[in-house]
């Protein structure tokens, strides 16, 4: 008899297109009774020995197998079946907490009123249910052993996900009470990140629960038993567990307690298959709306690149201040700014400066380290004079300001640096080292301990030559200073530029070209350099084979050298 139950219970993971909405599940559950064991076995034998003589079984065979003793209920997505414990309570308004709590209630007075209702054992808890974040883990793993004949200790992340709620239900209890527990931990331990780790993704739960109470005594909750659990992402993925019979023996079910009564469970699936024509129609559908997204996009981004006019340099920076270390003290942040030089410009809305946030240190090796993973963007322009200008002059220039706030609100200058805008297009990863004003005395160091406060620069240009300055030579004679930490940097460099071309001075060098060569018109013009070309191509050849083969040889083997 062992071998008539289906003893894998693991879960299956489907893929559809169609709406969940659309599932339906037939459930049947079916106690296994010692007469209609015994009955079942005899039958098996009857029909494998049938040349013996037949044999009536109609004695054996139980009439009364029907009735509390099997149910069979097909089960829609969400579709919500009270128990008999949920009928008795939701049929008390005092006990309803929630509006939906009195939705049942309104519900349930309507089914007795009418027939009442068309199920008996099985029930479903649905997404909204209470019941179904607050089912505990040892009730799930109680359930899956019932149904598994090899128990297996649950592992560590499921029993963290047992306790995962869905991002989008109210923080609320069973009693509709609010925890007093944190939100966030500003300050997290190795084990609480441990334990708060998990996946967390967003999924549509529905249980299909069993009443395995004895006849008569139904709506006991230490009967109740989790039959089937089917969970869906809203993308298509479908979780059902355990998987559909296909063809295949039913699942065993075992319950506890003195009684140690067995249940069948089969499960199959019997949404509505859909049409040839229906299918064709939504596999059309679904193309047109591919087509049409496909062609929204593009008019958005158009056909061409967006070209900057001619003789314009685009520059276009994704930046990234990634961290700083080796400052004196904690809770850093950084100013920021850029500088254009001449015939640089930017956007009326672009941003020139910034500041980050605060950021706590953490020691990594010997050095302490902030990091700050701060994003910031720029867009600039060059625009160019001169159409013999080959290369850029001066680049854009980031300066920024390293510094410190504790809980006292003491602020302290903990070094300036700056940050030359790559002339390469492509991925830089910069670390620009950084200093600080010094004032030598005691009683500057003691302020700088007990109050905050330090020398800084009035004009932040100074950390480098800046670019207004006219003289030959900058001098800090006298200015003391100390080498602090260094910040690093993620910079995305693009440049997008068109070839500088000007009308005019084309149109010169055109007209110079038809002076030089006797004022003809342009069609003999292109003629006249045709037949130029064609007559310095064969003196080439002529003079290529006039000379000897050894010198040829000689010469190519030599740029080939100079070449590697």
């Amino acid at each position: 008899m062992a071998d008539c139950w289906n003893t894998d219970t693991g879960e299956a993971v489907f893929r559809s297109r169609d709406a969940v909405k659309n599932l339906r599940i037939k459930v049947r559950i079916e106690r296994v009774t010692s007469t209609a064991a015994l009955s079942q076995h005899l039958q098996q034998q009857v029909l494998s020995q049938q040349d013996r003589g037949a044999i009536e079984l109609e004695t054996l065979t139980s009439q009364g197998h029907t009735g509390d003793n099997e149910e069979e209920l097909v089960v829609g997505w969400q579709e919500k079946l009270f128990s008999q414990y949920e009928m008795e309570m939701f049929q008390n308004e005092a006990a309803c907490q929630t509006p939906l709590d009195r939705q049942y209630h309104t519900e349930v007075k309507a089914l007795n009123k009418a027939k009442g209702r068309r199920n008996r054992r099985i029930f479903t808890y649905t997404d909204h249910d209470r019941y179904t974040n607050c089912l505990p883990l040892h009730q799930l793993q109680q359930s899956t052993d019932l149904l598994t004949t090899t128990k297996s200790s649950p592992t560590f992340l499921a029993e963290r996900m047992a306790s995962v709620r869905h991002r989008r239900q109210e923080r609320r209890t069973i009693d509709s009470s609010i925890p007093k527990s944190k939100i966030i931990n500003f300050e997290p331990t190795e084990e609480f990140v441990k334990n708060s780790h998990v996946v967390n993704t967003t999924m549509q739960t529905m249980h299909i629960m069993g009443d395995l109470s004895p006849p008569g005594r139904l709506g006991q909750n230490e009967n109740e038993c989790l039959l089937v659990t089917i969970k869906t992402d809203g993308n298509g993925t479908v979780v059902v567990k355990p998987d559909f019979n296909k063809g295949k023996e039913p699942y065993r079910i075992v319950t506890e307690g003195e009684r140690r009564e067995v249940w069948r469970l089969s499960l199959e699936n019997v949404s509505t298959a859909m049409k040839p024509e229906e299918m064709e129609k939504e596999q059309n559908m679904y193309k047109d709306l591919y087509v049409r997204h496909k062609d929204y996009l593009n008019s958005l981004v158009g056909q061409d690149f967006e070209m900057p006019p001619a003789g314009i340099l685009r520059y276009v920076m994704n930046g990234e201040i990634v961290s700083a270390k080796g400052f004196e003290y904690d809770n850093l942040y950084i100013h920021f700014f850029m500088e254009l030089p001449n015939n640089w410009s930017s956007l009326p809305f672009q941003a020139l400066s910034g500041v980050t946030q605060t950021c706590r240190t953490k020691t990594v090796g010997k050095e302490n380290v902030a990091f700050f993973s701060f994003p910031f963007s720029f867009e600039a322009f060059y625009m160019c004079e001169k159409e013999s200008e080959d290369s850029i002059p001066q680049w854009p220039v980031l300066y920024f300001k390293v510094l410190s706030l504790d809980s006292w609100q003491r602020y302290r200058t903990e070094g300036y640096g700056y940050l030359l805008f790559p002339a390469m297009p492509g991925k830089h990863t910069v670390t620009c080292h950084t200093w600080r004003p010094l004032q030598t005395g005691t009683v500057s160091a003691l302020r700088r301990f007990f109050i905050g406060g330090s020398p800084e620069l009035e004009d932040h240009s100074y950390v480098r030559i800046p670019g207004t300055f006219k003289g030959e030579r900058l001098s800090r004679f006298g200015f003391c200073t100390e080498t602090t930490g260094s910040v690093t940097f993620n910079l995305h460099c693009i440049q997008q530029a068109r070839a500088f071309v000007d009308a005019t001075m084309l149109k010169k060098r055109r007209q110079k070209v038809f002076d030089q060569l006797g004022g003809f018109s342009q069609q003999g013009a292109v003629c006249t350099i045709l037949e130029a070309f064609q007559r310095a191509r064969r003196k080439m050849q002529e003079a290529r084979e006039s000379h000897p083969r050894d010198l040829i040889n000689a010469t190519s083997q030599l740029q080939i050298e100079s070449s590697a």
